[in-house]
C-alpha cells in the first residue's frame, strides 16, 4: 500500500477495510460541557444536524458554544467501515470523515443559523483538506437528515459560493448527501469534548474570512452573502 495515496483517494466499498460489527468502546453517558445524553433517543422536539469541517477537536467546540445547542458528538461519517476506529480513519482506508453530531432546539437556534457558523468556520474549498490537515478524513460535508436540510444545505452553497468566488476563492468541494444510509460513529471517548478537558489542545478550525449573511427581513431567499472584511 502507499500510504501517500490514502490521503487522497475515497476508497470504495471493495477496498475499505471491513471494520467490525460493534464499538470496541463505550461513549460516555453526559456531555462534559452541557451535561446532556451524548445518544440518543433524544427529548422530543430536538433535532439533528451533522456536520464535517476538519479535524472534530475544534469543529465540536464551535457548536457546543452555539445558544440552543443540546448535545454535540464527535464522530466519523460517510465511509465504508463499520464502527471504525480513529487509526483506521486517519489510515484513509475506511471513506469516513471526521464530524460533529449537533442536536439542537429549533425553537432557539435554526438549521440556517448552524449552517453560517459551518460555512464561515472552514475553508469549503480545499478538497481533502483544512489548512495544516490532510487527508480524506478533513474534507467538508453536510450530511442532512431532512428534505428541508438538504434544499437549505445547497442553497446556502450556492450562496456562499458566489461570494467566495467575489473574495478569490475556488469551488466549494463540501459534499451534501443525505445522512441515511450512512452511520454516524461517535469517536473514541477521548474525543469527545476534547478542548474542554484538554484547552491548550490543537485546534485546527480557522476560516476564510468571508461572511454568510443573515436573512434578510421579508427576503426571499434561503441565505444572503456578504463579503470579507475589508
Amino acid at each position: 500500500m502507499i500510504f501517500g495515496r490514502h490521503k487522497s483517494h475515497l476508497p470504495t466499498p471493495d477496498e475499505a477495510l471491513p471494520g467490525r460489527p460493534a464499538p470496541t468502546y463505550t461513549v460516555p453517558d453526559r456531555h462534559t460541557v452541557l451535561g446532556n445524553a451524548l445518544l440518543g433517543p433524544y427529548p422530543e422536539g430536538l433535532e439533528t444536524a451533522d456536520f464535517g469541517l476538519g479535524c472534530f477537536w475544534g469543529a465540536e467546540r464551535k457548536f457546543w458554544q452555539t445558544d440552543g445547542v443540546w448535545t454535540t458528538l464527535a464522530g466519523y461519517q460517510g465511509g465504508h467501515t463499520e464502527h471504525p476506529t480513529y487509526e483506521e480513519v486517519c489510515s484513509g482506508l475506511t471513506g469516513h470523515t471526521e464530524a460533529v453530531r449537533v442536536v439542537y432546539d429549533p425553537s432557539k437556534v435554526s438549521y440556517e443559523s448552524l449552517l453560517k457558523l459551518f460555512w464561515e468556520s472552514h475553508d469549503p474549498t480545499q478538497g481533502f483538506r483544512q489548512g495544516n490537515d490532510v487527508g480524506t478524513q478533513y474534507r467538508s460535508a453536510i450530511h442532512t437528515h431532512t428534505p428541508a436540510q438538504q434544499s437549505a444545505a445547497e442553497a446556502s452553497r450556492d450562496a456562499y459560493q458566489k461570494v467566495l468566488a467575489t473574495s478569490g476563492y475556488g469551488e466549494i468541494t463540501t459534499e451534501i448527501l443525505p445522512a441515511a444510509p450512512r452511520p454516524f460513529y461517535p469517536a473514541e471517548p477521548y474525543h469527545q469534548q476534547y478542548l474542554e478537558k484538554n484547552p491548550a489542545g490543537y485546534c485546527g478550525i480557522g476560516g476564510t474570512g468571508v461572511k454568510l449573511s443573515d436573512l434578510s427581513e421579508g427576503g426571499s431567499c434561503p441565505t444572503g452573502i456578504a463579503p470579507a472584511d475589508g
